[in-house]
């Protein structure tokens, strides 16, 4: 076959390959139509309702609680596309991609997540119309970016599209089986230490498990002082909104205390990232400091309501150190074990310190079968959904030119 064939019969599959996902999108869509979804309706019906009733509060309190949410979940959207899309375009050539694949998979789990919820049985779904199911969609969609920092670079958008399809079923039923069924009663996680960064951590892993060989003869990953600009203005967005991340479902008397213990351990990561970047490598990695300086915002998730102030500090302290060895040192062995690339450091920012601060989550609760079983079946789902969904993107192909944009927008010369 002539390479002037190849491109035809490849311009092809991917003309039927995105009619594909337009039509799964419309589907999405349509899932929210009131007259389909009984969810949906009965929630505009009750907006109705209470629009009518004559108080623009309606006598209920719960309005102005509600409405405190949705400033926190957009505080959590800046982070979900300015903070995670910006830390992701250190690698240099690789930004039209990395801010894409931001944008594509926030735009599909947000609606996706609350299709899924606005199905099932009373232990099961949740409302449409409501704030907390949107935070629990945005956690969602945070899980995921931090699942696709694992293969970033070496997946085609429509690979991206595809993961971000598999991860969201599977993030919704670990999230069913760790906190709603009642197998784990008294689990703690009310930042998602666990269920969000450690999940998605170990899916991302799970994903790019064995896929060295098919990229052996792969560029570096390179970065420049530009692509590393960006990463600290994404981490520094991160940084900011990290409060209202942890504090997004917290009970109203307990937000500042949230805010502030989140602050605090945020501030003992950047601390301890500092001295042990310089300690280890001699002089401070730049990635350093953009990445384990947000790992006690991520340890600190687990007990973030529950603790005070100094043991937060602490607990960031930790995070930050465990976070810059693992990058400095533990990255490479864990890497030659699972035979891939990981190129975002996901298992040294979210994998880890997510299951430290799973472990915190003892001191709190005194139960620690419950805690450490909670931990331990959530890597396991998430691993083993990520190598399944591995799997199948490999059906897809390869990315022609790894780390590049090259192959997939139009570029400067």
């Amino acid at each position: 076959m002539s390479q002037m064939s190849k491109l035809k019969t490849q311009s092809g599959s991917n003309r039927n390959l995105l009619l594909l996902f337009l039509l799964v999108t419309t589907v999405i869509a349509l899932g929210f139509i009131p007259t389909i979804n009984h969810n949906v309706a009965t929630g505009m019906q009750s907006l109705i309702t209470s629009q009518s009733s004559g108080s623009a509060l309606g006598g209920n309190i719960g309005v102005v609680f509600d409405t405190l949410k949705y400033e926190r979940s957009i505080h959590i959207l800046a982070m979900l596309l300015v903070g995670f899309g910006f830390l992701m375009v250190f690698v240099r050539n690789h930004g039209y991609s990395s801010i894409t694949a931001t944008f594509l998979v926030v735009s599909l789990a947000l609606p996706l997540y609350m299709l899924i919820k606005s199905f099932g049985g009373h232990n099961f779904s949740m409302a449409t119309i409501n704030i907390d199911t949107f935070l629990c969609a945005e956690f969602a969609a945070a899980s995921l970016l931090i699942a696709i920092g694992a293969p970033l670079g070496r997946l085609k958008m429509e690979q991206v599209f595809v993961m971000a399809l598999l991860f969201i079923p599977a993030y919704i039923l670990n999230e069913w089986l760790i906190l709603e069924s009642g197998f784990f009663n008294g689990f703690l996680d009310t930042g998602g230490s666990v269920v969000i960064h450690a999940f998605g951590a170990y899916f991302g892993l799970g994903v790019v498990t064995n896929t060295l060989a098919k990229f052996k003869n792969a560029p570096n990953i390179e970065s420049d002082a530009n692509s590393n600009q960006f990463m600290l203005l994404g981490s520094m967005m991160l940084w900011l909104f990290w409060p209202s991340f942890t504090s997004a479902l917290v009970s109203p008397d307990r937000v500042v205390l949230t805010a502030i213990n989140t602050v605090f351990a945020l501030c003992g990561a950047t601390l301890s990232t500092y001295i042990f970047s310089k300690m280890i490598r001699g002089k401070i990695d730049i990635a350093d400091i953009a990445n384990a300086a947000l790992a006690g915002g991520v340890a600190i998730g687990s007990i973030c309501n529950m603790t005070n102030p100094g043991y937060a500090m602490l607990i960031g302290i930790v995070a930050g150190a465990l976070s810059t060895i693992g990058y400095a040192i533990i990255a490479p062995k864990v890497e030659r074990f699972i035979k891939g690339t990981d190129t975002c450091g996901v298992h040294n920012l979210h994998g880890m310190p997510g299951i430290f601060g799973g472990l915190t989550g003892m001191l709190i609760t005194g139960a620690v079968g419950v805690q450490l079983l909670g931990i331990v079946a959530t890597v396991l789902i998430a691993f083993l959904a990520g190598k399944i969904t591995g799997s199948i993107l490999s059906l897809f192909g390869n990315k022609e030119l790894p780390y590049s944009d090259a192959d997939e927008f139009v570029v400067a010369d």
